[in-house]
């Protein structure tokens, strides 16, 4: 699966608009089709590319090209860093939550679990941004029925895992788990950056690049922990890894910025609803992978969470209560 001042809105602005998405310029609308399309082929890459290295070099390898590309950007249209010492700090939680951490999650889960499934459980990621930025963060207020989508969507994870199937105990529940620590972290991500970031109105080249390339270094640092494996390299090995690095993350964090500033952070992480529909068209087209009956009955409960959430399906009672 964050600001910026071409869009011309903070976002507190955005937090105030009652339909983000019936407001936005066809430019943000085409930014947030672009994210979903780059981050579903991303599990793709990611499935394809643990053919020839380890989960860490995966992350490893998509964080730096990341860094890499957004590095590229940033010279070339010659962004100016921030001054202040505090935004450098919040950068670096952002270069922790939503990229180190949660890159590795999903890596080392794709070991475990398919493509498809893993795409699917990303799809949690609005459920995650809106209690994290409701209860943790406190920068939205959910209604009753916003209350009910997060619920609804609980309850769709639980018929995703099927805790009651023998294999889901004896095996791939961790994949599982480590997906839903990853939207876990971005959900706090996401309502931290609206939190502490937003009112600096850091461009989205700058704010990508900060913190892509503070993960980037991290994961330098960490080089001899999680890179040091012996390679297989072959050409969809490698394409795989430029495609994860490359686009899914580099060129899609600036989009990614520049639609929270316009819509905020719980409608933006609805980006989840074109993700698991190219990861599962994919997976199953090109890895043939399947599906149990079980993993998309879920995924309509949690698309269905994501709706009420966001407020794409509303109930009468719409006064906030948290």
């Amino acid at each position: 699966m964050t600001t910026s001042s071409a869009t011309g809105r903070s976002s507190q602005a955005a937090a105030t608009s009652p339909n983000p998405a019936a407001v936005a310029p066809p430019r943000i609308v085409l930014q947030f089709v672009g994210m979903g399309l780059i981050w579903g082929a991303s599990f793709l890459f990611m499935k394809v590319a643990l053919e020839g290295v380890s989960f860490g070099q995966v992350a490893w390898t998509r964080i730096v090209l990341g860094a890499v590309t957004l590095g590229i950007i940033a010279l070339v249209t010659r962004v100016r860093l921030p001054r202040q010492p505090i935004v450098w700090l919040h950068f670096a939680v952002i270069s922790v939550t939503f990229c180190v951490v949660p890159f590795l999650l999903f890596a080392w889960a794709e070991q475990y679990i398919s493509s498809s499934l893993a795409s699917i459980l990303n799809a949690v990621t609005p459920i995650t941004t809106a209690i994290m930025a409701t209860l943790v963060f406190r920068v939205e207020k959910l209604n009753w029925g916003q209350i009910l989508g997060v619920l609804v969507g609980m309850a769709g994870v639980v018929v995703i895992v099927a805790p009651w199937q023998v294999g889901a105990l004896l095996g791939d529940w961790r994949g599982q788990l480590a997906c839903l620590g990853a939207v876990t972290c971005y959900g706090f991500a996401l309502g931290y950056l609206r939190r502490f970031l937003a009112p600096y109105k850091v461009p989205s080249i700058t704010s990508a690049f900060l913190y892509i390339g503070m993960a980037a270094v991290i994961m330098l640092l960490l080089t001899p922990v999680v890179a040091w494996h012996p390679v297989q390299l072959d050409v969809w090995v490698v394409i795989s890894l430029m495609g994860l690095g490359v686009l899914g993350t580099g060129v899609v964090y600036i989009l990614n910025m520049n639609v929270l500033t316009a819509w905020g952070p719980t409608a933006t992480s609805g980006v989840t609803y074109v993700t698991p529909v190219v990861g599962v068209i994919l997976g199953v087209l090109l890895l043939q992978e399947s599906l149990s009956w079980h993993e998309p009955l879920g995924a309509v409960l949690v698309f269905l969470g994501i709706l009420l959430t966001q407020q794409r399906i509303r109930l009468r009672r719409r006064d906030p209560v948290v």
